[in-house]
C-alpha cells in the first residue's frame, strides 16, 4: 500500500520549519553572544554591539510637512517630499495601536527589539497561508528600515537600506536591540505609526486617517484602524481606492488576528466582516506654490525667500515640519486678483501685477498678477516666477519723485519756478550720457504751460520741467542715491553706472523697474520717511514649536529691517501733500485711482513707446504698485499710467480702504506755497482824497490756486 504524498504547503512548511528554527538560533547566537557569555565580557562586548544610534534613528520626530500660513492664519500651502503630519501618542486612537501590534507584532510589549520566536512562527505561517498574514520583523526592526530608507538621499543609502543580506539584518538588529534600550515602548509605537507607507502617498497614521477617512488619527474607528493595520504590508496590493474587496478581505485578516489575540469580541467581527470598506477619501494637502490655495506668487516670493535670503536649506523646509508664518493679507490677496481680471484676461499677453507692502514694517501684503502659478511653457496663463519682483521695463514718470525728494532735501523749494522750452535742450545731460556729444532732449507727451512750479510739475507730470530740474541739481546722483535710500531695490545693481554715464533720462524712468521695489520706495514716503525692506516672513518655528536656529546657532532674522528718517521727514511729509493732488487735483494724473473720503497720494508712470505703465497709489496704512507690461517682449500697451494703471488701483483698494476708517497724512514738513509778504501799510489819507472802491479780496485769483491748463496722462 503506497504511502500518501504530502500536500505542497505542508512539505514546505517542514522544510522552512527544519531551516527557520536553527537560523532563528544562529541570529539570537550572534547577536546576544555578549549576555550569553557571561556578565564578563558584557561591558567589552555591548559597546560594539549597541553603539550610539545614528542621528536619524536618535530624532525622536520623524520628518514632517511644512505649513505655510497667511497673516490670518489661513492656509497657504505646505511644502513636503513625504505626505506626513507627525502626532503624539495620546492623538492617535488606542485601537489603532493595537491593530497594528497584533497584525505587525503581536508580543512588542515582551520582547526587546528582536523576536525570534514571532519571526520564526511568521515566516513559516505566511508560506502555508500563500500570503502574507503578519509581519516577520518586529514594529523595532520595521522602524530601523523605514528610518534608514526615508532617509536615504543617495542610491548607495537607499541600496543598504533594502538588500537582501544577512549584513543588512544583522544591523537592523542591533539598531533595533539599541533603540529598545533607549526609548520607552510607546515612544517607539508612536514612532513608527509617524512613519510607516500606508499609500496613497500617506506616510504616518494622521495622514492616512485624512487621505483614506477625512478623520483625525485619535478619531479612528475599530473597523478603520484595521483596515489601515493591513495596509502596512503591501499598501499598493490592498488600496481601498482600487481594490475595496481586497480591501476588506484585508481588514477581515486584521480583525480574525485581533480577535484570536482576546482584543476583539467574536460580535464585532461578526457584524463588520461582511461590510464593505466605508472610506471617505480626502484629496492630498496641497503641496507647494504650484498648489496653493492663496497668493501662489506670494508663497513663490516666500519660498525663495526662505531658501534664499534666510538660508533654509530645501531638505529642511520640505521635511522639517516647519511652521511658516507670512504677511500675505487674504482679503487685499483676493481684492486685487479680481481687480487684475476686471482689466486683463488669464493669459493675456499683458501682464498686470498689483503689489502691496504695509509702510512702516515693510510686510508684503499681496501679489497679484493675470498668470496661474506653473511650469507648463506652452501654456500662456501660466508663469514659475513671480513677475511682481522681476524688473524688466521701465516704469516711467513714477521716478520723478527722486529727483522732487532730491530737491527737496538739497533746499531747493516746492514753489520752484522754471520756464522751459517744448522739447527742452539739457545744458547739463548729453544725448549718450557722458560729458561730450550732443546735449539731452526731451519734451512733454502733451501740452504744458511753460512755467511751471516743482509741485505743480510733480502733480501734471512735466518731462522738461523735471529734467530742467535735474539740470538745477547738476549731477544724477542725488537723486539716485535718494531712491536707494527710499527701498528702491531695483536700481541698485546699475545705480554706479546711471551715475557715471550722467543719465538725463534717468527722471523718466527708463531702467527696468521691480513693482515690489516700486511698492517699497514709496512706502517710504507713506512711513513719513521710515524705509523698511520688504518682508514676506514673520516667523520660522521648528516642529517644537520654536524659532528655527539658523547655520550659527541663531533664530533667523524674520524681524522688521526699517531705518528711520531715511528721507527727512520734512522731505517725506510734503510730498505726500503734492502727491495727493495727483489723485484729488482736476489737473491729476492719477483722478482714476481716488476714493471718496480717503486721502490717496499717488505718481503714475508711462515708459517710452508705452511698452510699461505703472502707478504707485498709497496711504498710511498701505502702499500698492501697479505695472501693466508684456513680459516676454516689447508692447504697446496702449494706455497711459493714469488709464493702464490707476483703474486696477482703486478696485484692488476700494473694498479694503472702504472697510476702514480714513487716515489723513500729517501736514507738509515745508511749505508748499512761497510766504505772503507783508501787507503794505495803510495809507492816512487827508480831508480831500477821494476815497477809493475797495474790491472783495475774493475776486482776486489766488496765488496758490493751480494752473488751470491741459490735464493730460504722463
Amino acid at each position: 500500500m503506497s504511502r500518501r504524498r504530502p500536500h505542497p504547503r505542508l512539505r514546505a512548511f517542514g522544510a522552512l520549519f527544519l531551516v527557520a528554527v536553527p537560523l532563528a538560533g544562529a541570529l539570537t547566537a550572534a547577536l546576544l553572544v555578549p549576555w550569553i557569555v557571561g556578565p564578563g565580557l558584557v561591558a567589552s562586548s555591548s559597546a560594539n554591539l549597541l553603539s550610539p544610534l545614528p542621528g536619524v534613528l536618535s530624532d525622536e520626530t520623524p520628518p514632517g510637512n511644512s505649513v505655510v500660513l497667511a497673516a490670518d492664519g489661513s492656509l497657504i500651502t505646505w511644502f513636503y517630499r513625504f505626505n506626513r503630519t507627525p502626532v503624539a501618542a495620546e492623538q492617535i486612537s488606542e485601537v489603532m495601536k493595537q491593530a497594528i501590534i497584533d497584525i505587525e507584532d503581536s508580543r512588542f510589549y515582551e520582547h526587546h527589539g528582536l523576536d525570534v520566536e514571532g519571526t520564526a512562527r511568521a515566516l513559516v505561517r505566511n508560506v502555508v497561508a500563500g500570503e502574507v498574514m503578519e509581519g516577520g520583523s518586529t514594529i523595532t526592526q520595521q522602524l530601523v528600515k523605514q528610518t534608514l530608507l526615508q532617509a536615504a538621499t543617495t542610491y548607495e543609502e537607499r541600496v543598504a537600506a533594502t538588500e537582501s543580506s544577512i549584513g543588512r539584518k544583522l544591523r537592523e538588529a542591533r539598531l533595533a536591540l539599541a533603540m529598545e534600550q533607549q526609548y520607552s515602548k510607546s515612544e517607539i509605537l508612536t514612532r513608527y505609526l509617524n512613519l510607516v507607507y500606508f499609500g496613497q502617498g500617506a506616510y504616518g497614521i494622521q495622514a492616512a486617517a485624512q487621505r483614506y477617512f477625512s478623520v483625525n488619527a485619535v478619531d479612528l474607528t475599530l473597523p478603520q484602524a484595521a483596515m489601515l493595520a493591513g495596509l502596512v504590508q503591501t499598501p499598493s496590493n490592498d488600496d481601498p481606492l482600487t481594490d475595496p474587496e481586497r480591501a476588506r478581505e484585508r481588514r477581515n485578516q486584521v480583525l480574525a488576528r485581533m480577535h484570536r489575540l482576546g482584543h476583539v469580541p467574536a460580535e464585532d467581527v461578526a457584524a463588520i466582516s461582511p461590510t464593505p470598506v466605508a472610506v471617505v477619501p480626502a484629496l492630498p494637502p496641497p503641496n507647494g506654490c504650484v498648489s496653493a490655495v492663496q497668493g501662489a506668487f506670494f508663497c513663490d516670493y516666500v519660498q525663495r525667500h526662505l531658501t534664499q535670503t534666510l538660508g533654509i536649506p530645501l531638505d529642511v523646509l520640505e521635511n522639517g515640519g516647519l511652521t511658516i508664518k507670512t504677511t500675505l493679507r487674504p482679503d487685499l490677496q483676493a481684492s486685487a486678483d479680481q481687480a487684475v481680471l476686471n482689466y486683463l484676461e488669464m493669459g493675456d499677453p499683458l501682464a498686470g501685477m498689483f503689489t502691496a507692502v504695509e509702510p512702516g514694517t515693510g510686510h508684503v501684503l499681496a501679489m497679484s498678477v493675470n498668470r496661474r502659478f506653473g511650469f507648463d511653457v506652452n501654456d500662456p496663463a501660466q508663469e514659475s516666477v513671480a513677475l511682481n519682483v522681476v524688473a524688466s521695463q521701465g516704469a516711467g514718470s513714477t521716478y520723478k519723485v527722486f529727483v522732487a525728494a532730491s530737491a527737496l532735501e538739497q533746499g531747493v523749494p516746492p514753489w520752484n519756478t522754471i520756464t522751459t522750452g517744448d522739447p527742452y535742450v539739457s545744458r547739463v545731460y548729453k544725448q549718450n550720457g557722458g560729458t561730450v556729444g550732443a546735449p539731452y532732449v526731451v519734451q512733454n507727451a502733451g501740452r504744458y504751460p511753460p512755467t511751471l512750479t516743482m509741485v505743480e510739475a510733480l502733480v501734471r507730470s512735466s518731462n522738461t520741467y523735471f529734467v530742467a530740474l535735474e539740470d538745477q541739481l547738476g549731477s544724477v546722483e542725488g537723486p539716485v542715491r535718494m531712491a536707494q535710500r527710499m527701498g528702491f531695490f531695483s536700481i541698485d545693481p546699475v545705480a554706479d553706472q546711471v551715475i557715471a554715464d550722467r543719465r538725463g533720462s534717468f527722471t523718466l524712468g527708463a531702467e527696468a523697474t521691480s513693482p515690489l521695489a516700486l511698492a517699497s520706495a514709496y512706502s517710504t514716503l507713506a512711513a513719513n520717511g521710515t524705509q523698511c525692506d520688504p518682508v514676506p516672513v514673520t516667523a520660522v518655528l521648528d516642529r517644537t514649536g520654536a524659532p528655527l536656529l539658523g547655520a550659527d546657532g541663531a533664530p533667523l532674522n524674520t524681524g522688521d529691517i526699517c531705518t528711520p528718517e531715511a528721507v527727512p521727514s520734512a522731505v517725506a511729509t510734503t510730498l505726500n501733500q503734492i502727491l495727493v493732488g495727483d489723485t484729488a487735483s482736476a489737473i491729476g494724473t492719477g483722478t482714476r485711482a481716488a476714493i471718496p473720503g480717503h486721502q490717496i497720494a499717488g505718481k503714475t508712470g508711462t515708459s517710452q513707446d508705452r511698452y510699461s505703465v505703472a502707478f504707485v497709489g498709497y496711504t498710511p496704512q498701505y502702499a500698492a504698485s501697479v505695472m501693466v507690461l508684456n513680459p516676454k517682449q516689447n508692447q504697446d500697451v496702449g494706455a497711459y499710467g493714469g488709464r493702464g494703471a490707476a483703474p486696477i488701483w482703486h478696485d484692488a483698494m476700494l473694498p479694503i480702504l472702504s472697510a476702514q476708517e480714513a487716515v489723513p497724512f500729517p501736514p507738509a514738513g515745508l511749505e508748499l506755497a512761497p510766504p505772503r509778504p507783508p501787507p503794505p501799510p495803510p495809507v492816512e489819507r487827508g480831508p480831500q482824497q477821494v476815497p477809493v472802491e475797495e474790491v472783495p479780496v475774493e475776486d482776486f485769483p489766488s496765488e496758490d490756486a493751480p494752473f488751470q491748463g491741459f490735464p493730460f496722462d504722463d
